[in-house]
């Protein structure tokens, strides 16, 4: 049995399970907290370049943050290493309901009593991935946005997890430069990206729709509201794929919602766009 929540956070790694996007930026975070993060992913080439990653944005994450702290960061290509003595572990692989049932059901046969899961999933409630999970007042939704930038962070628990778990989260991921709020009932895109995915998908039915152009809305939208970027600018950020998945799960819920965004996203994923990550997007990148 789970023996409530972890003790001897401070001497104890930090393990994110997928290196993309996300996931090596919530490896960053954490790392510059003090803590030794461990990255795990299948594909040899994204870990190696998910190490590099927070290897080379470390420094400038803790000059840029008052009481920021370097720790270590390492790769794990072997899932039971990666999690060996881990207080947290952050589940961040690709937005698919299967996969990640099967993950948290490994994930909670290799882990510690006491060790918490977290999903980073934001349209996936933790609900729906403990099927294969023996303990899941453990288990909860922790979502980034996109550190070191964007540093809010959403919890969600699944109806059994642990109140003393989301306690001493709220309390401790200050520590590592992120601000934690709690979604307080279930909800499919928790607080920020629920109100994000009705902003995204908006700005996508207007180019659908032959309406304007990506960058017309980014620079209308800067214009109007302050923000540094506009909605397509941030999509290119997160990736098409991503962006898609997500999409994809909220019409699942919601048959009545348009299928124009979807059809466009589908277009650029097709076409090999998926935006920073692949060098072009809605805009062209030199990496």
């Amino acid at each position: 049995m789970p023996s409530g929540p972890p003790q001897d956070i401070t001497s104890r790694p930090v393990a994110v399970i997928g290196g993309g996007t996300l996931g090596r930026r919530i490896a960053l975070m954490f790392a510059s907290g003090g803590a030794d993060a461990r990255i795990h992913d299948l594909d040899d080439q994204v870990l190696s370049d998910a190490v590099t990653f927070v290897e080379r944005s470390l420094p400038g994450v803790v000059a840029g943050r008052a009481g920021a702290v370097a720790g270590t960061v390492a790769g794990a290509p072997d899932l039971v290493d990666a999690v060996d003595g881990a207080w947290l572990v952050v589940e961040a692989v690709p937005e698919r309901l299967d996969l990640k049932r099967t993950v948290f059901g490994q994930l909670d046969r290799a882990v510690a009593t006491d060790t918490i899961l977290a999903s980073n999933s934001s349209s996936y409630a933790s609900r729906l991935l403990i099927d294969e999970v023996e303990h899941p007042e453990r288990v909860l939704n922790v979502h980034f946005a996109m550190p070191p930038v964007q540093n809010a962070v959403e919890l969600m628990g699944n109806g059994q997890t642990d109140p003393a778990i989301i306690a001493l989260l709220v309390e401790q991921l200050p520590r590592y430069g992120v601000s934690p709020f709690v979604a307080h009932r279930e909800s499919t895109g928790f607080v920020f990206n629920r109100i994000w995915a009705a902003v995204k998908r908006e700005s996508l039915a207007v180019v659908a729709d032959g309406v304007s152009t990506p960058e017309d809305v980014d620079a209308v939208f800067r214009i109007n509201t302050g923000a540094p970027v506009g909605p397509f600018r941030m999509m290119d950020q997160v990736g098409f794929d991503v962006v898609l998945d997500i999409e994809d799960h909220y019409a699942a819920e919601d048959p009545h919602l348009s299928e124009g965004p979807r059809r466009l996203l589908h277009e650029y994923v097709a076409a090999g766009r998926l935006g920073v990550k692949s060098g072009r997007g809605f805009y062209v990148y030199d990496h």
